[in-house]
Parts: structure tokens; C-alpha cells; sequence
């Protein structure tokens, strides 16, 4: 059974229609990057999965129930518009939150996983962005989660910042949990995904390993196909339109 799961979904905004009638789909275990334009689609589809917008038809699951169920503590997110309290320790976040929980993670164990040893009794304002980064992706694995949810979680980092993410991601995974990773960095996706989905318009144009997607496009980097990808839809689109 998949992790997390969008069957047919079409999401509507008034006369905008930003997800047509997309299947998705998370396996245990699976790294799935979600790439796309600006306005393609990719935040409705992960709003949907967290359960924090509801499809206008077709059906979404994680864990196999609605998102919005008791399912929902099962999985962890690190979004784009996270914010917390800046006059807090780092540990207190990490303790605040992980009391949402039934069965978290010790604290010793999720500072340990983000790479925050040494920084726990800081102030959350007092960190560098890299650093603020690791204390919202501890955040979202203190519950123990099977199913993380990271939309764009190395913007703004430095090359080292990210790395050191990419190296938290990945231990994640190999500990038997699932990702739905949003990014813009396609070196990201290419380094971390053991599978591609691209969206465009609200369709799933391409999709498939990184070297499927290479192999498909006929490119050896993961920019190049995507752009491929691109192109051809805008070229599919002018002639549906001529």
C-alpha cells in the first residue's frame, strides 16, 4: 500500500483549475521529488496530502485514510512559510513540540538526527539560517514520523547548509522513512530521489528514476531534461491551440 496517495485529484480555485485529475503516488521508503514551475501545482498537491485543503474531486490518502485523520501523526512537515518563535531555545521547541506526540523521538535522539549537538541551549534567534533550517527539520521528525513532507527545505542555504540537510534527509530514509521533497535545486532531486515526478499545469508531464527522466529526454543532467519536459509541453500546448 502507498504511503501517501493522490488519485484523480482536481483542485479548483474559482475559475482556475490548478491540479487536473493527477495520480501520485509515495511508496515506503521512497524518496519522490515533485518538480515544477512556479504555479504548477506542487504546493496545492502537497496542501492536500497534509489535509489542509480538500480536492474538489477525486480522492487523497496517507496511510491508506483521509489526511486530515488521526493520520496525520504519522507524518512531519518542514513548509516553506514555517515559522516559530525566535525567544525560544532550540530545545524547547523540540520539547514543545515533540508533546503533540504519543511515542516521539527522545530529544537526545531528534538533536542528534538534525545535527543541532551543541546548539540546543541557544536561542532559535539567535542561529544562522542554516542552523534555523536543522531546527525545523527536527521539528518535523521529533514525532517519529513514517512520512515527511519538505517543500523547498534548502532555499537560501549555502552549499555546506545544504549538504549537511541532504546528509539528514538521507539518514531519514535509510531508517525505512518516506519523503514527498518539493525543490528547485534539480541537483537536489538528481542527488537525494529514488523517483521524479514533474508537474506542469497541473498535470503530471514526466515521471520516473532520475536516469529514466535522462534517458527519456535523451540528456545526462537532470536541468536538461527538465527543461526538455518544458519545452515540450509549451510545443504539445501551441499545437493544440493552432
Amino acid at each position: 500500500m502507498p504511503v501517501a496517495e493522490l488519485r484523480g485529484v482536481t483542485k479548483r480555485h474559482g475559475q482556475v483549475e490548478a491540479l487536473r485529475g493527477i495520480d501520485l503516488s509515495i511508496a515506503p521508503g521512497e524518496l519522490l521529488a515533485l518538480l515544477g514551475p512556479n504555479g504548477a501545482g506542487k504546493t496545492t498537491a502537497v496542501r492536500i496530502l497534509l489535509g489542509l485543503a480538500a480536492p474538489t474531486s477525486g480522492e487523497a490518502t496517507l496511510f491508506g485514510y483521509h489526511p486530515a485523520s488521526q493520520a496525520k501523526l504519522r507524518r512531519g512537515a518542514l513548509l516553506q512559510v514555517a515559522k516559530v518563535p525566535e525567544t525560544l531555545k532550540v530545545r524547547e521547541h523540540i520539547e514543545l513540540f515533540s508533546s503533540y506526540y504519543e511515542k516521539p523521538l527522545p530529544i537526545a535522539e531528534t538533536i542528534a538526527a538534525a545535527g543541532l549537538a551543541g546548539i540546543e541551549n541557544r536561542l532559535f534567534g539567535a542561529l544562522s539560517g542554516g542552523q534555523k533550517q536543522r531546527v525545523l527539520f527536527a521539528l518535523a521528525i521529533c514525532g517519529n514520523p513514517d512520512m515527511l513532507f519538505l517543500d523547498e527545505p534548502t532555499v537560501g542555504l549555502d552549499v555546506e547548509s545544504r549538504r549537511a540537510l541532504w546528509a539528514r534527509i538521507r539518514g531519514f530514509v535509510a531508517r525505512g522513512g518516506s519523503v514527498l521533497l518539493t525543490t528547485h535545486y534539480l541537483e537536489e532531486a538528481d542527488a537525494l530521489a529514488h523517483r521524479v515526478a514533474v508537474i506542469d499545469r497541473g498535470r503530471i508531464a514526466a515521471e520516473g528514476t532520475p536516469a529514466e527522466i535522462k534517458a527519456q529526454t535523451g540528456t545526462s543532467g537532470l536541468e536538461d531534461a527538465f527543461l526538455a519536459i518544458m519545452k515540450e509541453n509549451v510545443n504539445a500546448l501551441e499545437e493544440v491551440l493552432q
